[in-house]
């Protein structure tokens, strides 16, 4: 167990003390504690077992996002089916996206649309469940619990909590998302974030949300750094204790301060969700290996252009930022962008001017990772009701980002009934993204 602790007191909205500090421990399985954590990865990894040092940004708009009027226009179908924001046509011959989407529509040759996303699961707790872990589990609507665990923790599992050379956590949470836990792979392997959960694992007590105060954090590292190297604190630690302090005192805390960033690029992604964006690329420059943002908002059961017009054009800032970023900095085959919700949307408009759940057709959206970019895999039929081409299942996409993480597709793990089981059954990479 390793604590951080600094001079600054507060109280928080809570009510309690708040006393700024890092305190890093459990992160291992069992008793296992970070360098100890540190050094079991490096003998694996000179054991021979493979490892990659690609990321995946996964983005997030929950509600349900209409496959429609986002990457599946229909300008063709009968009016009361085709986009109500109308189309923005592509640098892809024959391609348009949703009107709002003019942004992604200059990138769209480093992007992949992918129109045959389906899960017939259209439910909001058991539709995300279903994405998120690639298991259908319908109890959810009706207050269960995941029963499987989310692919960034499988992630964070394979690769352990925290990048061996940075520190910096495999696994960030800066959105919350339901089913986004490790289920029965226990504790450790839950995103570092802000809630309690993540806490327990590893815990910067000025939270994601909170960098805002991030400068008089940042001070305290430094104090500590220099009292440490003052006292021979760190000449006395060895090779792995040295890796654990790098979560503070090296690259991690820095990844989260955006005031490192060249003010144009932050201007281009814009502040919120772009700002989420663009600290999710410096994560992932850090050593994070998965980074889960959430934007909402999209449940648009009623007056759909108005919620469109007001949601499309954040997210067509921030995507058309991130991936033109990426590829600017040769991190495109490093990073792959996933955009997705729990399930699409009715093809046919309701008597609200809005959209109603649809399992039968999702949205889906990729870029980066190393895959084939600048095409639409797939397609639905004439009214966009279902695929008219193979379905790719949530199974087929987990497959796909377990290929670009370096995940073994035939991986298992002991459930809570004391069984081994895989984590992907029946899926397979998406053959075109190959």
């Amino acid at each position: 167990m390793l604590t951080l602790k600094a001079q600054r007191r507060a109280r928080d909205c809570d009510g309690k003390t708040r006393r700024d500090f890092l305190k890093i421990g459990g992160l291992g399985v069992g008793s296992l504690g970070l360098p100890g954590l540190l050094a079991a990865r490096e003998q694996a990894a000179k054991s021979g077992l493979p490892t990659k040092n690609t990321s995946v940004v996964w983005l997030w708009l929950s509600g349900g996002p209409t496959h429609v009027e986002t990457f599946d226009p229909k300008m063709s179908a009968p009016v009361e089916y085709r986009s109500v924001t109308g189309e923005a046509k592509t640098v892809l011959p024959g391609v348009s996206l949703g009107g709002n989407f003019q942004g992604m529509a200059k990138v769209a040759d480093k992007m992949a649309f992918v129109r045959s996303f389906a899960h017939n699961d259209s439910g909001h707790g058991s539709g995300t469940h279903y994405v998120m872990t690639g298991y259908s589990n319908r109890n959810l609507d009706n207050g269960g619990l995941p029963t499987r665990p989310s692919i960034g923790s499988i992630a964070s599992r394979i690769r352990g909590a925290n990048n061996q050379v940075t520190g910096m956590p495999t696994y960030v949470r800066l959105g919350s998302i339901s089913s986004d836990g490790p289920a029965f792979l226990g504790k450790a392997f839950a995103p570092f974030g802000s809630n309690a959960e993540a806490k327990q694992n590893m815990t910067l007590r000025t939270e994601v949300e909170r960098i805002g105060d991030r400068r008089s954090l940042l001070n305290d590292f430094d104090r500590f750094k220099r009292a440490s190297d003052a006292s021979g604190l760190m000449d006395g630690l060895d090779a792995f204790e040295k890796q654990a302090f790098n979560l503070v005192l090296g690259q991690a805390p820095k990844a989260f301060d955006l005031s490192q960033e060249d003010p144009r690029v932050v201007a281009r992604y814009g502040s919120g969700l772009g700002s989420q964006m663009l600290t999710a690329r410096r994560l992932c420059e850090a050593g994070c290996g998965f980074v889960t943002l959430n934007y909402g908002g999209w449940d648009m059961h009623g007056q759909i252009e108005k919620a469109m017009n007001s949601r499309g054009p954040v997210v067509d800032q921030a995507v058309s930022a991130f991936v033109e970023d990426i590829y600017q900095r040769g991190l495109d085959q490093n990073i792959l962008l996933v955009v997705t919700g729990e399930f699409g949307r009715t093809p046919k408009i309701n008597r609200n001017a809005g959209r109603d759940h649809w399992g039968p057709l999702c949205t889906l959206a990729l870029a980066g990772g190393g895959l084939k970019m600048g095409q639409t895999v797939g397609e639905s039929d004439a009214k966009a009701y279902r695929p008219a081409s193979k379905t790719i299942k949530p199974q087929d996409l987990m497959a796909t980002v377990f290929d670009v993480l370096g995940i073994d597709q035939k991986t298992q793990f002991i459930n809570q009934g004391g069984r081994p089981v895989y984590m992907i059954e029946d899926g397979h990479p998406i053959p075109e993204l190959a």
